[in-house]
Formats: C-alpha cells, sequence, structure tokens
C-alpha cells in the first residue's frame, strides 16, 4: 500500500469512529471512542509527514498524540467521574434519521472536493473529503445530542475535522500555529467541562434542554 492510499484508508477509519462518537449512548465510552479516533488521526498525520516530507507534520503528530488523545479524553471522563457519570438524556434524533444526515453529510463533503484540483491534495481528495465531513458531523453531535459532555465531544469531532483540513491544505505551515490552535483547543474543552459540572449541580441532569429552567 502506497502513502496516498494509506491515508485514505485511516480516513475512512476516522469517519467510522466519529460516527461511533456520536452514536455512542454512554458518555464515557465515546469518551474512549474519541481518544481511539484522534490516534488514527495522529497516524494520518505522521503519513502525511513522511509521504509528504512535512517536517512540521511530525511536530503535530505530537501535540495531538498529547492533548487529543491523552488529555482531552481525561478531562472529560475526570468531569464524568464528578457527576457520577449518569446515563444519557437522549438526543432530539433518532438514530437511523442521526444516521442517514451523517450520509448526507459524508456525500455533500466528497461534492465540495469535486472541483479542487490543487496537486497537493489531488490524490487525496477522500481524504479532505472526510476532513470536511468530520467537521459536519461534529456539528452534528452539538445539535442534536442533549447531553452537555457529548456535545463538548462533538465540538472536538469539529476541531479534528478543521485540523485535518489544515494538514493537507497547509502541511507545511509553521508549527508554533498549530501548537496554538491546540491549546486554545484544550482550554476550551476544560471551560466547557467546567460549565457542564456546574450545570450538573445545580440542576441535577447533564440535560442541556434543562437549560431553560434557568430562566427568571
Amino acid at each position: 500500500m502506497n502513502g496516498i492510499n494509506l491515508v485514505n484508508a485511516l480516513a475512512v477509519v476516522l469517519i467510522v469512529t466519529s460516527l461511533m462518537v456520536v452514536e455512542a449512548r454512554n458518555p464515557r465510552f465515546s469518551a474512549q471512542l474519541y481518544s481511539i479516533q484522534s490516534f488514527v488521526l495522529v497516524l494520518i498525520f505522521f503519513s502525511l509527514a513522511v509521504f509528504m516530507k512535512a517536517e512540521p507534520l511530525y511536530i503535530w503528530s505530537v501535540t495531538a498524540l498529547v492533548t487529543k488523545v491523552i488529555l482531552v479524553p481525561l478531562i472529560v471522563i475526570r468531569a464524568l467521574k464528578r457527576v457520577g457519570n449518569p446515563s444519557e438524556p437522549g438526543t432530539s434524533l433518532n438514530p437511523v434519521v442521526s444516521l442517514f444526515i451523517a450520509a448526507v453529510f459524508v456525500g455533500l463533503a466528497f461534492l465540495i472536493v469535486t472541483p479542487f484540483h490543487m496537486q497537493a491534495v489531488i490524490k487525496l481528495k477522500p481524504a479532505l473529503a472526510v476532513s470536511i465531513a468530520h467537521f459536519m458531523l461534529g456539528l452534528l453531535c452539538i445539535l442534536t445530542q442533549r447531553n452537555a459532555l457529548k456535545q463538548i465531544l462533538g465540538y472536538c469531532l469539529m476541531e479534528n475535522g478543521a485540523h485535518l483540513t489544515l494538514a493537507f491544505m497547509a502541511f507545511n505551515a509553521q508549527e508554533t500555529v498549530e501548537i496554538g490552535i491546540l491549546t486554545d483547543a484544550i482550554f476550551a474543552v476544560l471551560i466547557m467541562s467546567l460549565i457542564a459540572v456546574r450545570l450538573f449541580s445545580v440542576l441535577g441532569t447533564l440535560d442541556t434542554d434543562q437549560l431553560t429552567s434557568l430562566k427568571g
């Protein structure tokens, strides 16, 4: 298997694990799946670094390994421990409908990349389409999941999608820019987790639909 085929194959694994993160009923299991998915992302970065001779991507691989594979899941799991890992309040959509919308997003992403003729990504169009679909799946997770911590993982999926798109489109970008992006993501997850814990302490639930009871 050559480098292009390997990256495209890993991209397929990435989108499958994304769907598992969104559809998993247990938030703790979703966090663990996110860690696995992020490790696949690290493998893609490393493969791109080797086959495209993009040295900054080696740094991206290491920073993603530390932040996405280790720190983000630990933050979410720690927050779940503080609230007792309650059962998920549910979703706004039927799982079948959610999967159908996800399939539409993937198809739309492939349509978006069809006109692209950049030499750097022309053979990586499937993987680029996956990165765009990944972003949209994260948005779907935020809009349909009622569990506050699952919504945080949706944000993380969006960030991973943007991260991967950046790797394809600007793989020789300075690593300092990427480190800054990752740092912002870590702080965002930390702050959102603290808010979710506070929500649980006030309402006794992580169901974001119950936020309306705070009016007044």
